[in-house]
């Protein structure tokens, strides 16, 4: 007998609104199931792929105050600075820095409040849902209750089953530069407890964002018979501006130039994973770009259809694909790409193109053996019944916070400005 099934891939546009309360964040998520709803299919099952670190902005929650501090950066440092109470201990204990302790010091809340998410949607829709990717601790439990291994933390995806049942959980092995130290400062994962899980809608391997254009992590998959790949993706550049990644920085190229040699190559190449499904989160959060196009990737002979992302040629290989803003020569492509991004001060700042991309597919019976949990993801499953804690109200430390953010934001613009002079 066959699996036949069908890929949703979604491409939504964020803003830092979207994650200042759980009530905004489940807005935001069910929204995307909604968007869905429509391309699922009647008879056989869904599998719905969200985008990457779709979990990260969470640490805006309870922080609606310092959003107009406008960046990133200066954001986190007054939620940093407000949260000191809880933020410094984990610096000191666990040597940390100040963003990956902000980011644990709300870890067991935030991380419940995404799972739990998933989980709900992935049953009310009775899809199987992969959650996109979020900055998760390492869990286990210990005497029945959930303990936290100090200063871990990855960017992680988790598949949920339609009845709401957690599946497994899949870490980042490679991080960006923007992943590492100075950036959200995340843990690399560890390639050997990569695993593919086996459903009816496919042997799921996970390779989130840089993994699928990393050999090591495809081969790996590839060996423990992974054949559909699932690629959430956050590009955190503008679409049409140029890309140079470790560990060979100096290979400048164009973005989408650069993608080709993800899902596209993989499912042009391997022997074993037939389809890829790589959804991309777009929008600007704060000061931060982030643009792409979505695609569900196959054998060429499975795709003959021409096509591919802008500022590349036509090839078979794509079932589905998000096309961009516009359409036109490199030069007005790169300078659209410019009016998009966050602070531009252009009329189409942040006019994105969402979508929803969606195939029919088919594959032998699976002959793997389903994985047994590990001991994170029985912590996992505790977590998910635990009921979410509401939102810690504070007052004189956001007030401390952003007088101090407001003051170095005036010393660097002192130093800009005598720079300048």
């Amino acid at each position: 007998m066959s699996r036949d099934f069908r890929v949703v891939a979604l491409q939504p546009r964020w803003a830092a609104t979207d994650f200042i309360s759980a009530e905004a964040f489940r807005r935001w998520m069910r929204g995307q199931l909604e968007q869905a709803r429509p391309h699922l299919h009647p008879e056989r099952p869904n599998l719905v792929v969200l985008t990457e670190l779709n979990g990260l902005p969470l640490v805006l929650r309870g922080g609606a105050w310092a959003l107009p501090l406008r960046t990133f950066e200066r954001v986190a440092a007054a939620l940093v600075m407000a949260r000191l109470v809880r933020v410094l201990p984990l610096m000191w204990r666990e040597k940390i820095s100040p963003v990956r302790a902000l980011q644990l010091a709300d870890s067991h809340e935030n991380a419940r409040l995404y799972l739990q998410t998933c989980r709900e949607l992935a049953r009310e829709y009775g899809v199987y849902l992969c959650s996109g990717s979020a900055p998760m601790p390492r869990f286990f439990l210990a005497g029945g209750r959930i303990r936290r291994r100090p200063g871990i933390l990855t960017n992680q995806a988790v598949l949920f089953g339609p009845a709401g049942e957690l599946i497994g959980a899949s870490d980042k092995v490679h991080l960006t530069p923007s992943e590492q130290a100075g950036g959200v400062d995340l843990t690399p994962g560890n390639l050997a407890e990569l695993r593919v899980f086996p459903t009816p809608v496919g042997d799921l391997g996970v390779a989130i964002s840089l993994d699928a254009f990393r050999p090591d992590v495809i081969a790996w998959l590839e060996r423990l018979g992974c054949t559909v790949l699932l690629q959430p993706d956050a590009n955190g550049a503008p679409w049409t501006s140029l890309e140079g990644l470790p560990p060979d920085p100096a290979h400048v190229r164009d973005q989408p130039v650069a993608w080709l040699e993800s899902s596209w190559q993989v499912t042009a190449t391997s022997p074993t994973i037939r389809y890829a499904v790589n959804p991309m989160v777009v929008g600007n959060l704060l000061d931060l770009t982030f643009d792409g196009q979505s695609a569900i990737t196959a054998h060429p002979d499975e795709a003959p259809e021409r096509r591919s992302y802008v500022l590349t040629s036509p090839r078979p290989g794509f079932l589905a694909l998000a096309p961009w803003v516009m359409h036109g020569d490199p030069e007005a492509l790169r300078r659209r790409g410019k009016e998009l991004a966050a602070l531009s001060g252009s009329p189409l700042e942040n006019k994105y193109h969402t979508d929803v991309l969606s195939a029919d597919l088919t594959l032998p019976e699976t002959v793997l053996p389903v994985p047994q949990p590990t001991p994170h993801e029985e912590a996992l499953s505790a977590l998910l019944d635990l009921p979410l804690p509401p939102v810690r109200r504070v007052v004189w430390p956001w007030l401390l916070g952003l007088g101090l953010a407001v003051l170095a934001f005036r010393a660097k613009y002192k130093r800009l400005k005598c720079s300048r002079d």
